[in-house]
């Protein structure tokens, strides 16, 4: 039955860190759509949410599956506790990414305000979050997860300072507001892509430590 289990988990590892390649595809993607306001590799990261959520859907089930049939013990309960919440993690990056999207396909009918430099490395940033976040699932490396945080005080920084920038373009001419607020709204997207990539370093320290630590204190 151990073998069996064992067998069980590497499938999950590899289905998650194929969810995890998907949603860090679609940010990139999503990310790229806007900056060339290509609304046919938009509609791509669009159509491709479906099948993310149906991968999302199937490591759910054998989460569910492994804890019915196999009687996991507790280290390995938290390793498939930690799959399940990462998972969902996981799903909601690349909903964001649909967000970016979608916020590209508004966008491509107009200029854009400003070229976009720091959006682009917020998106970059998160990606690497989420690298780094996977890998320390399969090191069981809680070190590892650990630095998570310290990356995501550079998305939240370079979000600040694109507000503040986009306000004073908003301030100067009013006809700028509604592209700017497109802009805020795709970095609050990508912003909150940081906080799910913390919180999937936040379920590595647990599974590995038993320790269920707030990585944003």
């Amino acid at each position: 039955m151990r073998r069996s289990f064992e067998e069980g988990l590497a499938h999950l590892r590899e289905d998650l860190l194929r969810l995890g390649h998907m949603a860090c595809e679609a940010v990139a993607l999503s990310v790229d759509a806007l900056k060339r306001q290509d609304v046919d590799l938009a509609q791509k990261v669009i159509a491709g949410d479906e099948s993310i959520d149906r991968l999302h859907l199937e490591i759910q089930n054998r989460c569910m599956e492994l804890i019915a049939t196999q009687q996991p013990m507790a280290g390995d309960l938290r390793v498939i506790g930690a799959a399940m919440v990462i998972g969902i993690d996981l799903e909601r990056v690349a909903d964001h990414a649909e967000g970016v999207a979608s916020a590209a396909v508004r966008m491509a009918r107009q200029p854009l305000l400003k070229p976009l430099i720091d959006v682009p490395r917020m998106a970059e940033v998160v990606q690497g979050m989420l690298k780094k976040a996977l890998d320390a699932f399969v090191e069981r490396d809680a070190q590892k997860a650990a630095q998570v945080a310290q990356d995501d005080d550079v998305v939240d920084g370079l979000r600040s300072q694109v507000f503040r920038e986009l306000l004073t373009y908003m301030m100067e001419d009013p006809r700028n507001i509604s592209r700017a607020l497109e802009l805020i709204l795709v970095t609050q997207h990508i912003e909150r892509m940081g906080d799910h990539a913390t919180n999937i370093a936040e379920r590595v320290i647990y599974m590995v430590t038993g320790d269920l630590r707030d990585l944003n204190v």
